[in-house]
């Protein structure tokens, strides 16, 4: 027999009346409701977690700042990093700074190697009767390669040891009429690799790690470096030799020079890596490099999350997907490289081909209310071929009779870029462009400071707005 509940309720109360149960509501009934009800507060309790969970992530990427590196290969993007990392987290820097002593050991002995290949090549493509006197090299040259043959195994060694996977050939030359750069080929380790590298063998646990696996190697790549170093700096220092390497057009390194003239430094025992050793060694990463930054010390400043991303042609199809919500983005455009080819593609001019990519940029509508930052980077570079007589017009036609002076070749170059922003972009925006050397930390550093300021004065005012 089934017992009937009565309930008293408010009259008064219209909330009261509807959210009241029928009078004559059996006790099964009131089962069931509540059964219900209780069902009803428990999806209404997912949805405000999940709500929560939302307005969570939601004020979390508000409060962040991300930033894309862009720039094609070699325009100094992983450089740009480093500065960021060594200004603005300078505690993990040194950390990981002697990590890098295989790196550096690797980038010096491929310099050495790049200039004994080209000497071979010299001697093997030679013809005595041909050649005069000023470029034939005789058995006193053949000793060097002798010497130094064991080089070939320590650039082996030192592969492996940072987990290198292959080597990357460049590209041949596809026309009679186009010279490409010939050197050694290129290779790369992966991101998460290095990281892991990283890892175990920065602070503390370095020195238990490393006398177990890399110290060994190191050191006794050290001792060959050492053993030979005076032969390095002979063939390095040699005016046939540097002849020799022009008229090949053989391909070093960038930071080629730095390393080779530091060897006496490099090839100790006891040799610590410093903060230009690091910027200038330079290893190739495939996939994504990403970094989070506390640029501020400000407790409510923004974080800062910053993407560096390939930059070869083959790895371009990667930057799509990195431009959602993207706050800002760095382009560097290598400024030197007016006489230069890709290597992926002899036919390709370097300065064309980062403003190809530049107009890319300012054309996106995904990237239309980013704030676009511009490094002209390599003026170090710049001026060195300018002060050696290199013709800009040579190479850049439309340069026409302006003075070959390095300061007009950047005003010049500045505000081509400049325009391409103001008839590229789909609204009105701002860009900031800066001339830079990246290897030089002091301006670097000034720089860094005048670019933080900037994209966190548009970030906060663009908040504001919404």
């Amino acid at each position: 027999m089934a017992f009937s509940v009565v309930f008293h309720h408010d009259t008064t109360d219209p909330l009261a009346v509807i959210s009241a149960p029928p009078p004559d509501e059996s006790s099964h009934e009131r089962a069931a409701r509540e059964e219900r009800e209780n069902e009803a507060q428990r999806i209404s309790d997912l949805i405000d977690d999940e709500i929560r969970a939302e307005r969570a992530v939601r004020k979390k990427e508000e409060n962040t700042v991300k930033i894309l590196l862009l720039g094609q290969s070699e325009s100094g993007k992983s450089t740009t990093l480093k500065n960021f990392r060594m200004r603005f987290a300078r505690d993990r820097w040194i950390e990981e700074r002697a990590s890098w002593r295989a790196v550096i050991l690797l980038n010096l002995v491929r310099s050495a190697n790049t200039i004994l290949d080209a000497l071979s090549q010299e001697m093997d493509d030679a013809d005595p009767d041909e050649l005069d006197d000023a470029f034939k090299f005789d058995d006193y040259y053949r000793q060097y390669k002798v010497r130094l043959n064991p080089l070939q195994a320590i650039e082996s060694n030192l592969k492996c040891l940072l987990g290198a996977t292959e080597d990357i050939q460049p590209r041949k030359q596809t026309s009679p009429t186009t010279i490409a750069p010939t050197g050694s080929p290129e290779f790369f380790v992966r991101s998460r690799t290095w990281r892991n590298f990283l890892q175990a063998t920065r602070g503390p646990e370095f020195s238990r790690h490393s006398f177990q696996q890399d110290l060994p190697t190191l050191l006794d790549s050290t001792d060959v470096i050492a053993k030979g170093k005076d032969d390095i700096k002979a063939l390095w220092e040699d005016s046939r030799i540097q002849a020799m390497l022009w008229r090949r057009r053989t391909r070093l390194e960038d930071s080629a020079g730095f390393f080779l003239d530091s060897i006496d430094r490099l090839s100790a025992r006891d040799y610590e890596p410093t903060d230009d050793d690091v910027l200038r060694a330079r290893l190739r990463t495939l996939d994504i490099q990403e970094h989070e930054l506390i640029v501020d010390d400000e407790t409510d400043a923004p974080k800062w999350k910053i993407f560096d991303v390939g930059g070869s042609r083959t790895q371009r199809h990667a930057w799509l997907p990195y431009f959602d919500q993207v706050n800002a983005v760095i382009f560097l455009a290598p400024i030197s490289c007016f006489d230069e080819r890709l290597v992926e593609d002899p036919r390709v001019n370097r300065l064309e081909d980062s403003f190809i990519l530049w107009k890319a940029i300012c054309s996106s509508k995904l990237l239309s209310r980013t704030i676009l930052v511009l490094f002209l980077n390599k003026m170090d570079i710049l001026e060195e071929k300018i002060r050696h007589g290199v013709m800009v017009k040579r190479f850049l036609p439309s340069y026409g009779d302006r003075p070959n002076v390095t300061n007009d070749v950047v005003k010049y170059l500045r505000q081509k870029f400049k325009d391409t922003v103001r008839y590229c972009s789909p609204e009105p925006r701002v860009c900031h462009i800066y001339p830079t050397s990246v290897i030089d930390t002091k301006s670097m550093s000034v720089t860094l400071i005048s670019v933080r300021d900037g994209i966190l004065r548009e970030h906060l005012k663009r908040a504001d707005l919404f």
